[in-house]
């Protein structure tokens, strides 16, 4: 695949992208892999993924930077993780208010948007055969069966984290699969996007404060441990996928557009605006608190809104805002990335 040669708005477009992908992998039920997708870059964002190989690892050894740099196309990467890194500090971080204050209205808007990835994405896609229908349908199906699945406990055995890593990365490189809700379902979405990072980032402040006594806490260095197997799971199942989906794109493109095409319609379960949450209890009845006294998280309760209520037409009206969002990414990707 030839890499794009990239103007200094393709690369400020391509950091804003992060920042979405960023923000949408964060959220419960949306996967940032629908950005890539929508946006026109989802096969350069796998195929570089596959130059991280053996070959690349040798030009690293053998001190050959810049061919390694062009060769895993290093500078496309790294302007969509500086704006996934963007993303958690500041958009993330007001998402989590809205979503708390306005829950249904926030939703409202994400499912506007998977609404219009699903129809841009479909009006675009035609290979419509009786197989890829019946492809699209185990698809569909797999994603509404994932948001109706009850959620496990919580495990903090190692050998698991570095599963939950694997198989969480999905919310990035397979859009329509939330690898956040995915968490939450394996049981550890606090542990290890919550009190793990949290563990960093107090380690980070602590280290710049040149204070070291984190480091004879054994909770603090289980957490570190945790996150780091965490981590390393992430890494290996990203480049795992990435390899396998790059090689259904060769062989089989109409089939794994059309899985994708259902991935990302099931996942509307999941972003269904109107539900309610439900917090883990303990056996007392009393709701059980992370590290930072926040409620966990544990699914939700889905229900019809009330059609003469005036929050319903403003949230409905929200679905319509999502779904031109896409529309203008839609736009803009067709633009930079002409068929």
């Amino acid at each position: 695949m030839r890499q794009p040669t990239r103007s200094l708005s393709d690369k400020f477009f391509l950091v804003i992208k992060g920042i979405a992908m960023g923000t949408a992998n964060k959220v419960p039920g949306v996967s940032g892999g629908v950005v890539a997708y929508v946006a026109g870059f989802y096969e350069e964002f796998i195929y570089s993924f596959q130059k991280l190989n053996l070959k690349a690892f040798k030009l690293l050894i053998d001190g050959r930077f810049r061919v390694f740099w062009d060769y895993v196309n290093a500078r496309f990467l790294a302007l969509l993780l500086f704006g996934e890194v963007i993303s958690y500090f500041t958009v993330s971080k007001g998402l989590d208010l809205l979503i708390k204050n306005y829950p249904i209205l926030v939703w409202s808007a994400f499912f506007g948007m998977i609404l219009g990835s699903i129809y841009y994405i479909s009006r675009e896609y035609d290979a419509w055969t009786r197989r890829n229908i019946a492809i699209l349908a185990l698809g569909t199906a797999i994603g509404i069966g994932t948001s109706l699945l009850d959620p496990a406990t919580d495990n903090a055995n190692l050998f698991f984290v570095f599963f939950c890593g694997i198989v969480s990365i999905s919310g990035m490189t397979l859009p329509g699969l939330s690898g956040s809700f995915i968490l939450i379902l394996l049981g550890n979405y606090v542990l290890l996007l919550v009190d793990s990072i949290n563990a960093f980032f107090d380690t980070m402040v602590a280290v710049l404060q040149w204070d070291f006594s984190w480091w004879n806490d054994p909770v603090h260095m289980n957490l570190m441990t945790i996150l780091g197997v965490f981590l390393l799971g992430s890494f290996v199942g990203l480049i795992s996928l990435s390899h396998l989906l790059g090689w259904t794109f060769k062989h089989y493109r109409n089939e794994t557009n059309a899985m994708i095409i259902g991935f990302i319609t099931g996942s509307l379960g999941v972003v269904w605006p109107w539900k309610k949450e439900v917090f883990k209890t303990s056996e007392t009845g009393s709701m059980v608190l992370d590290q930072s006294g926040n409620p966990i998280l544990e699914n939700y309760i889905r229900f019809w809104p009330e059609i003469n209520s005036t929050h319903t037409w403003i949230a409905i009206g929200l679905i319509a805002v999502g779904f031109a969002i896409v529309y203008i990414i839609d736009r803009y990707g067709q633009q930079a990335n002409p068929a």
